[in-house]
C-alpha cells in the first residue's frame, strides 16, 4: 500500500517528537537509531527516508523541544517562570523538561548546525523572559537581567540535577537559587548584627549615652 505524503509527514513528526523526549532522558550518544524507531512504532530501515543522517534529527529534536519549552511560558510572568522551572517537578521531569538544561552539554560537543539551534532557541526563551519584564527599562540592562535569570535558573536546575534524587542537597540547591532570583533571599547576618540590640535598624547606631 502506498504511503501518503500526510502519513509520511506524521511519520516524521512521531520521530522528532520520540527523538525530543529519549534524547532530553539519555543525551544523544545514549539512544542508537534502532531504538529510537522502535520507539516510535516504525521500522528502522525506514529513518533514512527521512533523515540524510542522524545529525539532522538532533537538530530538528532540539528544535522541537526548544519550541515547547519556549510556548509554556506563554502568558506567564518571570516569577511564575522561576517557579515552574526551579520546582521538584520539572527537575525530575527528565524527558519532558527543558531542553537546554538536558542537553546543552551534549550540544557543546555537536556540529555547528546543532550549535546554531540551541542558539536559536535561547534567543526565543530569552524574548520570552523580556516580555515578562519592565519593557520601559534600558534595553541592555534588560536583556542582560534576563540572560542572568536564565543561565542562573538553568545551572541550578543542572547542578540539581547531578545530585542523587534523594539527596537533601538536590532540593537546597532549588530553593536557594530560586529564593534569590525571586528576591526573597535573607540577608546575611554579620556579626555586628548579633551584637545590635533587639529591634534596632541595622543602619542606625546605638544612641550616645548621657555623661
Amino acid at each position: 500500500m502506498k504511503v501518503t505524503k500526510a502519513q509520511v509527514e506524521a511519520n516524521r513528526a512521531r520521530i522528532v517528537e520520540t527523538a525530543s523526549h529519549l534524547f532530553r532522558e539519555r543525551g544523544y550518544d545514549g539512544v542508537g537509531v534502532a531504538e529510537l524507531m522502535a520507539t516510535a512504532g516504525l521500522t528502522h530501515g525506514g529513518f533514512y527516508r527521512h533523515f540524510a543522517s542522524k545529525a539532522e534529527l538532533l537538530a530538528e529534536a532540539a528544535a522541537c523541544g526548544l519550541g515547547r519549552t519556549t510556548s509554556s511560558m506563554n502568558g506567564i510572568g518571570r516569577d511564575e517562570f522561576i517557579g515552574q522551572y526551579l520546582s521538584r517537578e520539572h527537575r525530575d521531569d527528565l524527558s519532558g523538561g527543558c531542553t537546554l538544561a538536558a542537553l546543552s552539554g551534549d550540544a557543546a560537543r555537536q556540529s555547528a548546525a546543532i550549535k546554531t539551534t540551541f542558539a536559536a532557541g535561547l534567543e526565543k526563551i530569552l524574548a520570552q523572559v523580556l516580555a515578562a519584564e519592565d519593557m520601559d527599562a534600558d534595553p541592555r540592562s534588560a536583556r542582560a537581567q534576563a540572560l542572568d535569570t536564565i543561565a542562573h535558573a538553568l545551572g541550578a536546575l543542572i547542578l540539581s540535577r547531578a545530585c542523587p534524587d534523594d539527596s537533601p542537597l538536590a532540593d537546597e540547591i532549588l530553593d536557594t537559587c530560586r529564593a534569590a532570583l525571586l528576591g526573597t533571599r535573607q540577608p546575611r547576618q554579620t556579626e555586628h548584627d548579633c551584637d545590635r540590640p533587639a529591634g534596632q535598624p541595622a543602619d542606625t547606631a546605638p544612641a550616645p549615652q548621657q555623661a
